[in-house]
């Protein structure tokens, strides 16, 4: 295995990391297994998403690589940037960065020269040619099939109107209608940003009950609920609690209070659950 000096400040950085992840022989099936909240969640840390080709590698010894999982080998890798896919920083041709893989079935760090590889990273501070993954194992087996998968995740976060990530629940207030079987419900949301978003649950006699979501300071009734696998289904399966917390409810009357409790359980029932494949 060929020797290279690794640089100090990527020891370090890797330090600040946690938990690796498969990459050798099991890469392409780990990269067909991500959902689509493992690639948003992925997209939405990493300022760089680019395609490299591994040139090089060199094995870091355990006792400099803290954090390192048992089974696991972290490497120093020396890459050729193949295509930007996303972000705004430069970046140059040659790429150093350590990413965390398992060994082989012999013990042994895998071969990983001339692989394809998606990469997300933030970019080392006066460093073009040196990154960071935004976790150990933030390196995946490139293909077209992937790609095709990443770059609608990456228009929808950079869309001007991308919905904010949502970090809880404000307020909660459910009325009841003048008929029997008549209710709105309105759920105000805290975000990452500070920006409205509310959820309103509408029942009508003789109806089902229907629900949707505004991203704007407008409380649109007519507002319907997020498609699966969207950015905003995203930020509302992915983030909300399992239940109503009970301090979010704003009114006292126990009617109310169940009402509010019951139509928040209607959303988070057919918003479903925020499958996701890495740990």
């Amino acid at each position: 295995m060929p020797t290279f000096r690794i640089p100090g400040h990527l020891l370090l950085a890797s330090a600040m990391l946690v938990a690796p992840l498969p990459l050798g022989a099991q890469e392409t099936a780990r990269t067909a297994e991500l959902t689509y909240a493992d690639i948003v969640d992925l997209a939405d840390e990493a300022p760089l998403v680019l395609r490299a080709q591994i040139r090089k590698q060199a094995t870091v010894e355990p006792e400099r690589s803290p954090g390192l999982e048992p089974g696991f080998v972290r490497l120093y890798i020396e890459a050729r940037t193949s295509a930007l896919i996303a972000g705004n920083v430069p970046v140059g041709e040659s790429l150093r960065y350590l990413v965390d893989v398992p060994l082989d079935a012999k013990g042994k760090a895998p071969k990983l020269k001339k692989q394809e590889v998606v990469l997300f990273a933030r970019p080392v501070r006066g460093s073009a040619d040196q990154l960071q993954l935004v976790d150990p194992r933030a390196q995946f087996a490139y293909s077209e099939a992937f790609e095709a998968r990443l770059r609608p995740v990456l228009g929808e976060l950079l869309a001007q109107d991308a919905p904010p990530k949502v970090t809880g629940i404000r307020d909660a207030l459910a009325v009841e209608g003048t008929l029997v079987g008549e209710s709105e419900t309105q759920l105000f949301l805290d975000t990452a940003n500070d920006g409205p978003v509310s959820v309103t649950v509408v029942r009508r006699p003789g109806q089902q009950p229907r629900w949707g979501v505004s991203w704007s300071e407008i409380v649109d009734q007519s507002a319907r609920a997020p498609q699966r696998n969207t950015l905003e289904w995203h930020r509302l399966a992915c983030s909300l609690p399992d239940a109503l917390p009970q301090n979010a409810i704003l009114t006292r009357d126990p009617q109310a209070r169940a009402l509010a409790a019951k139509d928040y359980a209607l959303v988070r029932s057919d918003l479903g659950e925020c499958p996701r494949s890495r740990q």
